[in-house]
């Protein structure tokens, strides 16, 4: 179990339920209804097999499109592929948990998901499947976070789906999950790049068998920027352009390099053919322990919230709490 020995092209990390996941993925946040077939398609040419999914992305039946074009033309089979899906906040109650995951499957045209992920810690009034709750007037949730578990590890009991795991989980409330679970946890999805390096979270996700994945692993870029007025993208930072110069590769290459070399897992999202091909160019270099302490130096303790706190979902409601909404890391 866990982390591979070697980075070499199509490295898995084998998780807490025996299955491997491959360390490198593709996203599919932000990618926009009429591009994300297209984009789909161009990745799994493009020798990805881990693909980052979820319902609320809103793209979940696009997706479907290009498995079923990329599996009637034998690009791939469906056990080729590694999908992971995610249960939204709006999803949380213990009945509506199997519908949610049902309704990924089908809007994806699979039989089951690799991986099932708790999108947030946080659990909002339910507004129907097909109306995943982002807000105004969201409100805070009645089902505890750990009923909501027992009805994933349900999931994996059946056989539906072959690991669980979470996503945007701090240490110590993932520490107190991890304690009552039966199924434990084999992945958390997290924001983590040269800005926001998280070293005690993501050693102690590693010390106990949690495969760590990086959602936001090259800061966000310019669209963090725009969406949420967020700092300059890490891949600013002189100190990754001379890395990336003398190695003769691009800073996004030497960031999602140094993720690897941490043992997280990565999953860049671009549209762009030629990118997609860079952002999985990452095996035939390496970054010297200098190197990565370089790096790691440039942390700023500093979320970049790129699939962000859902805390404007809050806003007009009886749970809107500040200015804002509600910051549920708070």
């Amino acid at each position: 179990l866990g982390a591979p020995a070697a980075l070499a092209a199509g490295s898995a990390y084998k998780l807490s339920s025996g299955y491997e996941m491959p360390m490198l993925g593709y996203g599919t946040f932000r990618s926009e209804p009429g591009v994300v077939k297209g984009a789909v398609l161009e990745a799994i040419k493009a020798g990805y097999r881990h693909l980052d999914l979820a319902h609320v992305y809103g793209n979940e039946k696009e997706v479907g499109q290009a498995l079923k074009e990329a599996f009637e033309s034998k690009i791939v089979t469906r056990g080729d592929l590694f999908l992971v899906g995610k249960l939204w906040n709006s999803d949380h109650d213990v009945d509506i948990v199997p519908q949610a995951y049902q309704k990924s499957c089908d809007d994806l045209g699979v039989e089951y998901l690799d991986l099932y992920l708790i999108h947030f810690p946080v659990a909002v009034n339910h507004t129907g499947l097909d109306n995943p709750n982002c807000g105004p007037g969201a409100q805070l949730g009645t089902t505890p976070l750990i009923d909501t578990w027992r009805a994933m590890e349900k999931l994996v009991d059946e056989k539906k789906v072959r690991s669980i795991g979470v996503s945007n989980f701090p240490l110590m409330l993932l520490h107190d999950f991890w304690l009552q679970a039966r199924v434990k946890p084999a992945v958390n999805q997290i924001e983590v790049h040269p800005f926001y390096v998280r070293n005690s979270l993501v050693n102690y996700c590693l010390s106990r068998n949690i495969a760590v994945t990086a959602h936001t692993p090259l800061g966000g870029g310019q669209a963090n920027t725009t969406q949420f007025s967020a700092a300059a993208a890490p891949m600013d930072s002189p100190e990754i352009k001379s890395i990336a110069e003398a190695k003769g590769k691009s800073c996004a290459q030497v960031i999602l390099r140094w993720l690897l070399q941490r043992k997280i897992q990565v999953i860049p999202k671009s549209t762009s053919p030629g990118r997609m091909a860079a952002n999985s160019d990452l095996f035939d270099f390496q970054l010297s322990q200098e190197e990565m302490d370089q790096i790691s130096a440039l942390d700023r303790y500093q979320s970049a919230k790129t699939n962000p706190n859902p805390m404007s979902h809050f806003l007009t409601g009886p749970d809107s709490f500040e200015t804002g909404g509600t910051d549920i890391f708070d």
